[in-house]
């Protein structure tokens, strides 16, 4: 899938973070590039594969360089979504060369894992082709990462569950026994948040998922529960609530559970356990003879 990223969502969600990035990796000077390059001049590099995988982030690669050199310009030679593999050519960049290699780490780590969430992604999803399941991320991010690990999944072939706290009403095991019960948190959420907000509940018995589809939930998550008792969840739930099951989901397991007809997978592993994808720039060489 290939997404292209707003520039004003660039600038409003994501430069902040990049710059973060940039400021953690220069405190005061790149010392390095510094010492071997202490003026301007035009150089170009090449982004080289070298790991199969999906390609995801080149936007945000791009970016950061753009922030240190406003005259970078990276010409690709794929996109995001793409898959890639080893010795491939997957961009050609220019621009100052103390900007390309003061960039470099910085915007490989962003790419590298949002590839690695990609790849990692897509293959998850494979497994549930020709089921009416979505498989969908959580909000097991990275701090600080989770605009670009969201878009890394969506990138692979998955789907976001919420952004964050805001966005929607979940209730877990803490919230439910905050409130005293499946049927009283339900009603409280209802009567604090926006009528457009779904309620969605966690559920890790069938008691449990019984009153939550007498309680009106829109969702009903079904948290370690047997495969078994899944099973009969859906059957009870009878189309009166989405389904969604969580809690130790991996490429091994994922199809039965789709079989099932959940209507939704959540995995964290998607985002805390995905690889990055090995990628590098190469072939440095400068554009200005003097």
């Amino acid at each position: 899938m290939n997404m292209s990223i707003s520039d004003v969502t660039m600038k409003l969600n994501m430069d902040r973070y990049l710059l973060l990035a940039l400021e953690e990796d220069i405190t005061s000077e790149d010392v390095s590039a510094n010492a071997v390059m202490n003026r301007p001049c035009l150089g170009e590099v090449e982004l080289i594969c070298k790991q199969s995988g999906v390609l995801a982030g080149l936007q945000v690669f791009s970016r950061v360089f753009e922030l240190l050199d406003e005259r970078f310009t990276m010409e690709s030679f794929c996109a995001d979504g793409d898959r890639v593999e080893p010795g491939q050519r997957l961009a050609l960049l220019r621009g100052d060369i103390r900007a390309l290699l003061s960039g470099e780490r910085t915007a490989l780590n962003f790419l590298q894992r949002m590839s690695g969430i990609a790849t990692y992604t897509h293959n998850m999803a494979a497994a549930l082709e020709g089921t009416k399941t979505v498989l969908v991320d959580t909000r097991k991010t990275t701090p600080g990462m989770r605009v670009f690990e969201k878009a890394a999944v969506e990138i692979g072939g998955g789907s976001n569950h919420r952004y964050n706290l805001s966005t929607a009403v979940m209730l877990k095991d803490n919230h439910i026994d905050a409130a005293g019960g499946v049927t009283r948190a339900i009603e409280m959420a209802r009567a604090h948040a926006s009528f457009t907000a779904t309620v969605e509940i966690e559920c890790e018995n069938l008691d449990m998922v019984r009153e939550a589809v007498e309680a009106g939930a829109d969702i009903i998550m079904f948290d370690n529960m047997t495969h078994d008792d899944m099973a009969a969840a859906i059957e009870l739930i009878a189309g009166r609530a989405k389904t969604e099951c969580s809690g130790n989901v991996d490429a091994s397991n994922i199809r039965a559970l789709a079989d099932l007809g959940v209507d939704y997978i959540s995995s964290g592993a998607l985002t805390h356990s995905a690889p990055i994808l090995d990628l590098s720039l190469k072939h440095l060489r400068l554009l200005d003879g003097k």
